[in-house]
């Protein structure tokens, strides 16, 4: 399965595209009337190099503080917004340039740091009523503003923060995958380590003494050599099994290890009872449908719990993960675990689909014979 969770620029993107759309509501009708009800070119030109000015500017610097690039020098970016903003109404309250009072605030907590944006908030929520009183907004202006600085500073900074702690808990979820990965190529590498090192040293040791024989007593080469191929042709059984039991599946091993880590990575996840009455043959296929949907969970999806169903029917063994983070994804696309697992249960003559359900939750389910297939049979 390929990720389909956006990337942070993109999520970023769409942040500053939203706040710019809110940034219009407030300037935009003062502007428009500015261009077509004045018809003053001065004041056109002023008021639309104003807008484009604050614009930029705001987006540029909400853009850099998403992607952890600020910067001391971008307060002079927040004062020159606030000297645009508060220039602005001076051409007249009137037709809406009241509400560019209130551009700067979304900011305050963006571009300072928490210990100077709190009172910095504080004294503009009080500066700029008493400025719009100045410029004879009406009362209810007045208290609008009162009322709104605080709430867009603290909306602003809300903003970047969750934007933050979501990138944070991507990385930390793809840091919890790879240690998992890690920890089974480790204990790959630990028990082949402890298969072969024992039997390559024998090995080894008999070449060599062979080699000091070789002239003095065939015979005793001849013995030494049949001794290193028993113990070669061991070493080959053993390294194969345990391939084979690293390669192999349980279900009941896999749901333990799927709810551990996913537990681990902050997602709610209880593991099923698994009946001991369930015939040896399911567990792989179905081990194997544990292993990819966890993988799929933690890597590609924003889950916050995953609900696992195991069920006996009589004629088959059904297993249905579901969770809360479906990933958005084209139709027809299918990635490659999917069908590798489509393939595995289909070899062993079972049903297997994923995919959204429609309500925000993925759901990966499979169903095997509970008698094994016949030799020969697919």
């Amino acid at each position: 399965m390929q990720p389909r969770i956006p990337r942070p620029t993109v999520i970023a993107a769409i942040i500053v595209g939203m706040t710019a759309l809110t940034l219009a509501g407030f300037l935009l009708p003062a502007l428009w009337y500015e261009v077509f009800g004045r018809h003053d070119p001065a004041r056109v030109a002023f008021s639309l190099a104003g807008v484009a000015t604050a614009f930029a500017l705001y987006a540029r610097l909400l853009w850099l503080n998403l992607m952890r690039r600020t910067t001391p020098g971008h307060r002079f970016g927040l004062a020159a917004i606030t000297a645009i903003c508060w220039t602005l109404p001076l051409l007249g309250v009137d037709h809406g340039w009241g509400n560019a009072l209130l551009v700067p605030a979304g900011l305050i907590a963006v571009v300072l740091p928490l210990r100077q944006a709190v009172p910095a908030a504080a004294a503009a929520a009080v500066l700029t009523p008493v400025y719009g009183v100045v410029l004879g907004l009406p009362a209810l202006s007045v208290l609008y503003e009162m009322v709104g600085v605080p709430l867009a500073a603290f909306s602003g900074y809300v903003q970047v923060w969750l934007f933050h702690v979501i990138q944070e808990l991507r990385e930390a979820r793809a840091e919890v995958a790879r240690s998992a990965v890690g920890e089974e190529r480790l204990r790959f590498a630990r028990d082949l380590h402890d298969v072969l090192g024992h039997s390559l040293q024998a090995v080894a040791l008999r070449a060599e003494v062979a080699e000091r024989y070789l002239d003095r007593d065939p015979g005793r080469v001849r013995k030494e050599l049949t001794e290193i191929q028993t113990m070669a042709r061991d070493s080959v059984r053993d390294v194969r099994e345990v391939v084979r039991g690293y390669r192999a599946t349980s279900l009941r091993t896999e749901l333990d290890g799927m709810s551990a880590v996913l537990r681990a990575a902050g997602i709610r996840c209880d593991r099923p009872e698994v009946s001991p009455e369930l015939p040896a043959h399911v567990h792989e296929p179905l081990g194997w449908v544990a292993r990819e949907a966890a993988t799929n969970v933690l890597r590609h999806s924003s889950a916050t719990w995953c609900e696992i169903t195991v069920r006996a029917d009589g004629d088959r063994v059904h297993v249905e993960i579901v969770n809360d983070g479906a990933p958005r994804r084209a139709a027809g696309d299918s990635g490659s675990g999917l069908t590798g697992l489509a393939e595995r249960i289909a070899a062993a003559g079972g049903r297997f689909s994923a995919g959204p359900s429609g309500d925000g939750t993925f759901r990966v389910t499979a169903a095997v014979p509970a008698a094994p297939a016949p030799r020969g049979e697919a």
